[in-house]
């Protein structure tokens, strides 16, 4: 064996019985390939830019959105049609990152229960959405959908809906002063089921 062979081997035998050696090179490795794959995307305009169509939630929505995310929807129902055949002839066109730039956290997940939800935007009344969040099993007796009757008559905060706004603002939700003081009067009156509604009404309108 020549010097170098040995000098190698016993470098690879170093790190192979030294657990600390061994976790900060892992460590270090996965870093390293995680910001060649992640930085890049910061400074592209499909990904930074929303697509045509795209508008900051109303007020409504907005509020209709977090109750979707305190329900837990989304741990049944992904928000991201896959670019595989079968998802888009099921659903259409598959989901872009531009679609999400206002949301914060966005709602992309790989696991769905039920049906994708990306596209649901105007595919059914408000009606429909009414009675099948109230108790599911009305329109799809097999659904094993948890029943959300309580939206029926729980009432918004109207003073919730402003602070709400200027978070998201400051990451960089283009809202105005104006529509950020108009937003409780916008939700005033309104229910829970009323928001939720309005929030799936408008998922995937503008790839449509």
């Amino acid at each position: 064996m020549s010097q170098q062979e040995s000098k190698g081997t016993l470098s690879h035998a170093r790190v192979e019985t030294s657990n600390f050696l061994m976790i900060v090179l892992i460590v270090v490795a996965v870093a390293f390939g995680g910001l060649v794959e992640i930085v890049p995307l910061f400074f592209q305009k499909s990904t930074t830019e929303p697509v045509a169509g795209i508008e900051p939630y109303t007020p409504l929505q907005l509020a209709g959105r977090d109750i979707y995310i305190r329900e837990g929807c989304y741990n049944c129902h992904s928000q991201m049609i896959r670019p595989f055949r079968a998802e888009t002839l099921r659903y259409g066109h598959y989901s872009v990152a531009g679609e999400s730039v206002y949301d914060h956290p966005f709602q992309w997940g790989s696991k769905r229960t039920g049906p994708d939800l990306a596209r649901v935007g105007g595919k059914y009344s408000d009606e429909w959405h009414r009675v099948h969040l109230n108790n599911p099993r009305d329109l799809v007796p097999e659904s094993n959908m948890p029943a959300y009757p309580w939206l029926l008559t729980t009432s918004l905060n109207p003073a919730e809906s402003a602070p709400r706004m200027k978070a998201l603002r400051t990451v960089g939700v283009p809202y105005t002063d104006e529509q950020i003081a108009k937003a409780a009067d916008e939700v005033k009156g309104k229910t829970e089921m009323e928001a939720l509604i309005a929030y799936l009404q408008v998922l995937g309108l503008a790839i449509k």
